[in-house]
């Protein structure tokens, strides 16, 4: 007989069930997919028709990417309900190589990177011990709060916006901050789970009240259109493809936070290490399709693997209900259209409280253990020169301007590489040794 149940792993639900439960999971990251793109090709003043049809390359690679994780193809793919989109711990980075090098340089580093990553996989079983939550954590806090003055920027109107900070960008931005507050805190099930989209919605149509969206792309955009891989071509520069390395570790990193989230939340076991495995491979090959689609990698949403917790909803077939959604969505260029004229003080209004959230996720897996002796010691020096570092780029003037890409950029890669150094040399304190003893 056949599985029906939505909370089981190989469970098939009902299409009058599983379609708004895979648009659920579809309304928690659809914003957050196309965001970074959309950040990193404003920021580079890519053509607003390229901008469009790379919009469609993401929802495409974020749809066949979700489904590799969920049905997989030989090794790669985890074989569980996991989410996937383009990841914002990429933008600072994308953003200082694009600046330096160009668009082409972002997608070679990242082409490189995902093979790197998928290396990872491979050997991801030998090196887990090396990723204690007080190490991941720190990783996670300083990619959000390196995220920050991104998303502040983008609720002022907008790096380089001639109205930038002005009153009408700042109460846009104030618009959708609030409704996403109103339907995520007094609101239940789709409606607080999808409050950012809904956010994004109720601002949008107020900045068109207000005269500040041109609709014109709209209008000139085609009904279908087929995503075409290699728009872009590949360049590589050596400190872009380190810079772009290390991010795909911090990436990795996530994605087994990621995938423990959904085995604890949804089955309550822990992660195989057969799908930590596939997970990380498929995380990293998809990561190199979407770089021959031109665009930025992708990697598990946080956002849905909260959501996984939260429901119990564990059906692979419900998430591939909405990776299909994503798919067929990439099909048809006047989404891509309209979804590129958001202004820019709108996707800000949500950005300053998703890039606080990953903030705050970075805290809770920090403080799984208690916050005192070799922990604290972790935390205070690698985030103290990571996120310094990331504040004050100019401290490292007189360094090699490779030196400065990879280090200089964000502070992640600096947070991240002293938690590791420190996590692998300091001496355990004395109560958790004792404590290891007793388990062991």
């Amino acid at each position: 007989m056949k599985n029906r149940s939505a909370y089981h792993l190989d469970g098939i639900p009902p299409l009058r069930e599983a379609i708004p439960l895979g648009l659920q999971h579809v309304l928690a990251m659809f914003v957050s997919n196309i965001t970074p793109l959309i950040i990193v090709s404003g920021a580079l003043g890519l053509p607003a028709d390229t901008k469009t049809f790379l919009i469609q390359c993401t929802m495409l690679v974020a749809g066949l990417n979700t489904m590799l994780q969920a049905y997989t193809l030989g090794p790669v793919g985890a074989k569980l309900p996991i989410v996937v989109g383009t990841s914002f711990a990429f933008v600072p980075v994308a953003l200082s190589i694009g600046t330096q090098y160009g668009y082409e340089a972002i997608l070679g580093a990242a082409l490189v990177g995902g093979i790197f990553e998928a290396i990872i996989g491979l050997v991801i079983k030998r090196i887990r011990r090396y990723f204690p939550p007080v190490v991941t954590g720190v990783i996670v806090l300083s990619i959000g709060l390196s995220l920050l003055p991104v998303g502040v920027k983008n609720f002022a109107g907008g790096v380089g916006a001639p109205d930038f900070g002005s009153f009408t960008n700042l109460f846009l931005g104030m618009i959708v901050l609030v409704t996403i507050i109103f339907f995520k805190q007094f609101t239940k099930g789709i409606t607080s789970t999808g409050s950012i989209f809904i956010g994004t919605i109720v601002g949008f149509i107020a900045a068109i009240l207000m005269g500040k969206v041109d609709l014109t792309p709209v209008a000139n955009a085609g009904y279908i259109n087929i995503p075409r891989p290699f728009t872009y071509g590949f360049t590589f520069h050596l400190d872009a493809c380190m810079a772009m390395i290390m991010m795909f570790i911090v990436s990795a990193v996530e994605t087994v936070g990621d995938m423990s989230g959904v085995t604890m939340g949804g089955a309550n076991r822990e992660l195989t290490d057969k799908e930590l495995s596939g997970g990380i491979l498929a995380d990293g090959i998809g990561s190199c399709l979407a770089s021959c689609f031109s665009i930025l990698p992708t990697t598990s949403f946080s956002q849905n693997t909260g959501l996984v917790a939260m429901t119990g909803v564990m059906s692979r077939f419900v998430v591939a209900v909405g990776a299909a959604f994503l798919v067929l969505g990439a099909f048809i260029p006047k989404i891509g259209a309209l979804l590129a004229i958001v202004p820019a003080s709108v996707i800000g209004g949500s950005l300053v409280m998703v890039f606080a959230m990953i903030s705050i996720s970075g805290i809770n897996l920090i403080t799984k253990e208690p916050l005192r002796g070799r922990n604290a010691l972790i935390l205070s020096v690698s985030l103290g020169l990571g996120y310094g570092l990331g504040s004050v780029p100019n401290a490292l003037v007189n360094f090699p301007e490779s030196i400065r890409l990879i280090f200089g950029g964000s502070g992640i890669v600096v947070s991240g590489s002293i938690a590791v150094i420190l996590n692998m040399i300091l001496p355990m304190d004395e109560e958790v040794k004792k404590t290891v003893k007793v388990n062991g």
